[in-house]
């Protein structure tokens, strides 16, 4: 008989992030463990209802201390833009009080984290077990992040010859390098002197990667898989999404969604419109305004709207995307490939397209299109910038019945999920 633990989970303040622990805490919970969570006080609310047990998970609200920088109210990385980040990381490690009062009251055996790099020094004091457990991919772990690094450059004994950076990523590097920079310092340290590295991934998808950490970190990696929810049935797409779609043939609509931490420029924004429209086909594009807009509406392109109308819809608020995805009208799904969407993109049907803007969604597309080639990537400008017309020849090349390149990409995708979807995934995973 397995002997029950108790855990304690603190997350970087971030949903991409809580979610997939909480999904977690409930594998764990459903076999018994106690878990308390660490968690913004505001957070709470928006993912108690993800909590399937209630009588072994507790939440515990931490307060967020003020920090010069960080707006007032804000707790979680969706408050903020991106270039904010350096505060809220700030005020995460002024909670640390707060997480070892909690620590000496409720004596956890083991924590796990992830960007509090402090955590297995404070652990050590207490003889409680630290582990890392990653939510950001392997790939992107394994490859130097840090803006000291040389672009293209993979450290030595990285595993592989096509995840790389190219010279056209340097904007999206440079433009966030600081908060990279303290990100890759948080992870390497933290992973350096953690008792446990896990990882949410799979041997099938980045086995060499977690391999290769491996051998640097000189532990076991284990791997969790995807850590996808199961999908909720009292909760189904809503009629406004489930009712349009339904006009739609049978895998013919696409659906771009780049999360809540992209804000394009108006004029990227617009592009991104227009090589929708250029495509021909049906679309859906849930995205936050652009930057100076406060509305999607008032930033579309002159006359777009007529132009589309009844085949073309851009939202700007929260969307049900794995139940989207699901969705038999949904043919293609245009992603930034967090890793999080990822996962979805690769449990799902459609074809994939990436349009990828930070360091780690660079190296899961690299992974995605060049490793596994099971997508296709938005080419770049040497601004950075992406074309309406790269933009809409890339959905074309994996839409069109007759392309070579889409019917590659669509077999290997299939193969890839009939392996992630096997009810044996879980138990052949690494620990």
């Amino acid at each position: 008989m397995v002997q029950k633990f108790h855990a304690f989970m603190f997350p970087w303040f971030a949903f991409g992030h809580m979610t997939p622990y909480l999904h977690l805490a409930n594998k764990l919970a459903e076999k018994g463990h106690k878990v308390t969570f660490l968690l913004p006080k505001k957070a709470q609310k928006q993912l108690e209802h993800h909590n399937l047990f209630p009588d072994n998970i507790a939440f515990h609200p931490l307060t967020i201390p003020p920090v010069d920088g960080l707006p007032a109210g804000a707790e979680t990385a969706s408050d903020i833009p991106i270039s904010l980040g350096k505060f809220l990381t700030a005020a995460m490690d002024l909670t640390r009080d707060q997480v070892e009062a909690a620590v000496r009251a409720l004596r956890p055996d083991m924590i796990i984290f992830d960007f509090a790099y402090w955590v297995p020094e404070m652990a050590k004091e207490y003889r409680v077990t630290s582990m890392l457990y990653s939510v950001v991919s392997a790939t992107a772990i394994a490859h130097d992040l840090s803006p000291g690094s040389e672009l293209g450059v993979p450290p030595p004994g990285y595993p592989s010859s096509k995840v790389l950076f190219h010279p056209r990523d340097a904007h999206a590097l440079l433009s966030l390098s600081m908060f990279y920079d303290r990100l890759y310092h948080r992870i390497t340290t933290g992973l350096m002197n953690c008792d446990i590295i896990s990882i949410r991934t799979c041997e099938e998808v980045e086995g060499k990667f977690c391999e290769y950490i491996g051998r640097q970190y000189q532990r076991k990696v284990l791997l969790t898989g995807p850590m996808l929810p199961e999908p909720d049935k009292s909760k189904p797409l809503e009629d406004q999404w489930s009712s349009w779609l339904a006009g739609f043939r049978q895998s013919s609509v696409v659906f771009c969604a780049l999360g809540s931490q992209i804000t394009l420029e108006k004029d990227q924004f617009q592009e991104l419109c227009l090589g929708m429209e250029l495509t021909g086909l049906p679309f859906l594009v849930a995205v936050t305004p652009p930057k100076g807009a406060r509305t999607i509406q008032e930033a579309l392109p002159e006359g777009f709207e007529e132009r589309v109308k009844g085949r073309g819809i851009v939202w700007g608020e929260w969307v049900q995307q794995p139940l989207i995805l699901a969705h038999p009208s949904i043919g293609c799904f245009v992603t930034h490939c967090g890793f999080g969407s990822m996962w979805e993109s690769l449990m799902s049907d459609c074809q994939i397209v990436m349009l990828p803007f930070l360091g780690d969604q660079i190296l899961n597309t690299r992974l995605m299109t060049e490793e596994l080639e099971v997508s296709v990537e938005v080419p770049r400008e040497e601004t950075g910038w992406f074309s309406k017309e790269s933009l809409s020849a890339a959905i074309i090349s994996v839409m069109d019945k007759d392309s070579e390149l889409g019917n590659l990409v669509r077999r290997n995708h299939i193969r890839l999920k009939e392996i992630l979807v096997s009810p044996g995934l879980l138990n052949r995973l690494h620990g």
